[in-house]
């Protein structure tokens, strides 16, 4: 499952087990009725005992190739309830465009849930559609109220403006001079200068189908200042392991660096690792911090992860 892969940094919402159960003709059942009132929505349950919510997204009309799509046919938030072992476990899938990722994305950490993915799903799709994946785990209505969260702050952003944005806030950063002295001091790593941009790179090793690969094959953790040092923009690529996930996500989002996506680029490689990408506009010191404070936070999650082995 999807989730599995990155279910690891957040502090399980733990409570006693009879408090989250009903029990029926010997066996347990995950309460729907009070999974639906924590979230305001109508529930489902599946025959393999899945509490499920829904929201379809037709608050936006979409086209894709130029058809208009409805939510039916994939533009659908949803959340799916399961027994786990320390208590529920819920999964979901939520529709974003592009002005509702920051703000989902805060509210999925504030209410204690973890991001697994975030990416499209479509081509030519009007406006740009993606799709932020969540998990989390521990007491149902606790859960179902964090997703409740995460859907509130999206119908926030579309009640200030019922269309989607089609840009950040605030000015464009013009092409000027960035010292690539202060960045390599702040980052701790050398730099490069190509046309105006300083680059930074950080390699690392793993393997896949028995071969040795390293940040010559891809494995790189980078990012690019571009414009002034008054205002610079940042974009770029960070390469984690499963445990650094969530630290490093919520790293950037306390440093306002924008998360556009979370994937793997590879199948098969050990340890496995997952790519986020992501951008940011402001002084060029500030976001040299900003991604400073998301490798020490990686650096941590690793050195936790590795005591623990």
């Amino acid at each position: 499952m999807r989730f599995r892969r990155y279910a690891f940094a957040l502090p399980l919402l733990v409570v006693p087990f009879a408090s989250f159960v009903i029990f029926a003709q010997g066996e347990t059942k995950l309460d729907a009725e009070g999974i639906g009132r924590a979230a305001a929505a109508k529930t489902t349950t599946t025959p393999d005992g899945v509490v499920r919510i829904a929201w379809p997204r037709n608050d936006v009309p979409v086209k894709v190739d130029g058809m208009p799509l409805r939510p039916f046919a994939g533009l659908g938030s949803w959340a799916a309830f399961t027994k786990a072992p320390h208590g529920v476990m819920v999964m979901g899938d939520t529709v974003v465009f592009q002005d509702e990722v920051a703000p989902a994305m805060d509210a999925a950490f504030a209410n204690g849930l973890e991001v697994s993915g975030l990416h499209n799903h479509f081509f030519f799709d009007e406006p740009k559609v993606y799709f932020m994946h969540i998990g989390g785990q521990g007491d149902p209505e606790k859960l179902a109220q964090a997703v409740k969260g995460v859907w509130d702050a999206i119908k926030k952003v579309r009640a200030e403006n019922k269309t989607p944005g089609t840009r950040f806030s605030g000015e464009a950063p013009k092409e000027g001079v960035i010292d690539p002295a202060a960045i390599e001091k702040t980052l701790g790593q050398k730099g490069q200068t190509q046309d105006g941009v300083v680059k930074v790179t950080i390699g690392r090793e793993g393997s896949m189908h028995g071969v040795k690969v390293a940040g010559s094959m891809g494995l790189t953790t980078w990012a690019a200042f571009s414009g002034s040092d008054g205002l610079a923009a940042i974009d770029g690529d960070f390469i984690m392991t499963a445990e650094e996930v969530q630290p490093v996500l919520q790293a950037l989002r306390k440093s306002d660096i924008q998360i556009v996506a979370l994937h793997n680029h590879m199948v098969g490689e050990k340890p496995a690792f997952y790519f986020t990408h992501f951008w940011a506009k402001g002084p060029s010191e500030k976001l040299a911090k900003g991604l400073r404070s998301a490798l020490d936070a990686q650096a941590a999650a690793a050195k936790k992860s590795m005591g623990h082995q």
